[in-house]
């Protein structure tokens, strides 16, 4: 008999035989018979095994045991499961010590759980998350395939900062405790395997544009890397960034598809997650499912970054960081515009060009840039675009007067050299997308194996 995941049961399995395998959750014995809660992970909750006979392999289950199950579905007369598995044989598959299991039927803290990441996904609310990480992922396939994007591939080794920030890891095949040197005592990067620096990337961006350049509509969906050392709830060392590039296009076509794309991967989210959803606003957000309607729902808000800051300088609120044109928006300044003035996500466009990246386009006005940052209640910043700077000359200056070697940048120019056109993205990320979800606070608990600071077991 072929095995049945959980999730596929449904009343037309009523009556008939059949199997599961997954792992106990508890154990309940009656006089003259016995409860076993089986969960295999396919869905928030298990299903309910009743034995009326004590069966071979009894005596070996414990919380965590592996096991299958076979027997047939019966209407169950408790309320709070709609049918059970009546069964008729049963087969214990791993063994599990009861006395040193650290995954007990009890509430543990997140903390803990990120001290036993190999076994957290067994928990309630990390098999949720990676649920509603799946739906979100296979969401964001779905709607930038139904827009005629094509799927590419950035690497991941790169030898240019995207940036321009600096904090990357370097990757090297070089001995660390005896580097070979140059005349001058830099280290000779001749010698190593890429004979020159390497970086892990920050960013799939400045590939997507060449993509972008050949193919119209291109996005990148996968692994980036920031040496920050920063012990917030809203960084990891290690994360995954959508990242999407339109030829022809402008800081309107970038706004419109970034807020297209929220609402739609949210609006698959709500169909397809109801059960996950409504066990995250049950433990962890109260009102969150009508947060994400409203998200849905509503057009977001469009205001200009010197709005923004004229609207932070009139708010009448003390907040930690100063407020003053020029200077970077904080957190808290994003979420008060969102949560308080707003009531909504909002859309903040043409920031300071001092404060954002060489590959902006500058505007008319000199001084700002064709950016945009999608703010959110609870998370603050959750996208960043622009358009890109097609200006060879424009672009070629920015390189310089940020500090930046243009030879590294010399294929990056040639694009606007050979070409050229107006083109935008955006960058979303894609663990912020899960906290706003999921109403989970600290980033390090949507990620199943979370790098940071001081942090890279598992």
């Amino acid at each position: 008999m072929k095995r049945l995941k959980i999730q596929e049961i449904n009343a037309g399995h009523l009556g008939k035989p059949l199997k599961i395998c997954g792992w106990v959750r508890t154990v309940r014995d009656q006089k003259n018979f016995a409860f076993v809660e089986v969960n295999d992970g396919s869905t928030l909750g298990g299903i309910q095994v009743v034995m009326e006979t004590i069966l071979a392999g009894y005596g070996d289950l414990s919380t965590g045991a592996s096991v299958t199950v076979s027997g047939t579905l019966v209407e169950s007369p408790g309320a709070k499961q709609k049918w059970e598995l009546k069964a008729s044989s049963l087969e214990v598959l791993g063994l599990c010590p009861v006395e040193d299991y650290p995954l007990q039927k009890k509430r543990h803290s997140f903390e803990f759980l990120r001290t036993i990441a190999h076994l957290r996904p067994r928990s309630n609310t990390q098999g949720a998350v990676v649920r509603v990480r799946n739906a979100l992922s296979f969401a964001t396939h779905e709607f930038f395939q139904k827009r005629g994007f094509l799927y590419v591939q950035t690497p991941i080794i790169t030898g240019s900062d995207c940036e321009g920030g600096g904090q990357q890891f370097s990757v090297t095949t070089l001995p660390l405790n005896r580097l070979p040197k140059l005349a001058d005592g830099a280290v000779d990067f001749s010698q190593d395997f890429f004979e020159r620096p390497t970086y892990l990337t920050v960013s799939g961006q400045l590939d997507g544009e060449a993509l972008a350049c050949a193919l119209s509509d291109i996005y990148t969906f996968g692994p980036t890397f920031r040496a920050e050392n920063s012990n917030t709830s809203r960084h990891l060392a290690e994360f995954w960034m959508i990242e999407p590039e339109m030829a022809f296009a402008d800081l309107q076509d970038d706004m419109e598809c970034a807020e297209s794309y929220l609402k739609s991967i949210l609006t698959a989210l709500l169909e397809r997650c109801p059960q996950d959803l409504e066990f995250f606003e049950t433990f962890i957000e109260k009102g969150l499912i009508a947060r994400l309607q409203h998200v849905v729902e509503t057009p977001f808000a469009r205001l200009s970054y010197t709005e923004a800051i004229d609207l932070l300088k009139k708010s009448g609120k003390t907040f930690e960081y100063p407020v003053e044109w020029g200077g970077d928006l904080q957190s808290e300044h994003e979420r008060y515009l969102a949560e308080e003035y707003c009531k909504k996500p909002v859309i903040l466009t043409d920031y300071p060009a001092k404060i954002k990246a060489f590959y902006m386009r500058l505007n008319p006005d000199g001084k700002t840039v064709a950016a945009m940052d999608v703010l959110v209640p609870k998370i603050g910043e959750i996208i960043g675009g622009s358009q890109r700077e097609e200006r060879h000359d424009l672009l070629k200056q920015k390189i310089i007067d940020f500090g930046l070697p243009v030879a590294d940048y010399d294929w990056y120019l040639q694009l606007r050299r050979y070409g050229s056109v107006p083109h935008a993205g955006f960058g979303a990320g894609f663990e912020r997308l899960v906290q706003f979800a999921t109403g989970m606070e600290n980033i390090r608990d949507v990620i199943a194996f979370p790098r940071y600071p001081g942090h890279a077991e598992f």
